[in-house]
């Protein structure tokens, strides 16, 4: 079996629904999960959907993917303004990484412009809200060699 798509979600993502529905929509992140589930397989893909408000547990997955993942897909949260941990497990993955924002970033807070992920993402998606993990998802099937069966 093809090894899964890592879908790896930061700190506060958890709260997906209930917090700032007006900033991050109202999809519950397993809202998405679900959704993400039903994409990959019509893409000829697998995923491995996790959340975490730990850096290092965000970390020990991306080291874990290294070895049992085609790609990442990660949403990091606050972490992508401030972890250049994550920036070197991700660089040290060796595996093609799409960074997912659900709000663009860039129409909110300064702090929130830069990204420490981004240096090492293949590319960037934010704004689209849940459909931006899908667009991800599809750009990993593009990447990887996998057919596009929309």
């Amino acid at each position: 079996m093809a090894k899964p798509v890592f879908i790896i979600n930061g700190p506060n993502l958890n709260m997906l629904g209930k917090r700032e529905p007006q900033i991050y929509g109202s999809d519950t992140l397993d809202d998405i999960r679900v959704r993400l589930e039903g994409r990959a397989q019509q893409l000829g893909l697998t995923v491995d959907f996790r959340q975490s408000n730990s850096e290092g547990e965000l970390l020990d997955w991306i080291h874990e993917a290294r070895d049992g993942a085609c790609a990442l897909i990660i949403n990091a949260g606050a972490y992508t303004h401030t972890s250049i941990a994550l920036l070197d497990a991700i660089q040290a993955s060796e595996l093609a990484c799409i960074e997912v924002h659900l709000s663009n970033i860039y129409r909110r807070e300064e702090f929130r412009h830069g990204s420490y992920i981004s240096k090492s993402a293949k590319g960037v998606i934010c704004g689209f809200g849940a459909k931006g993990y899908e667009l991800a998802l599809e750009a990993v099937a593009d990447i990887v060699g996998h057919d596009l069966a929309s």
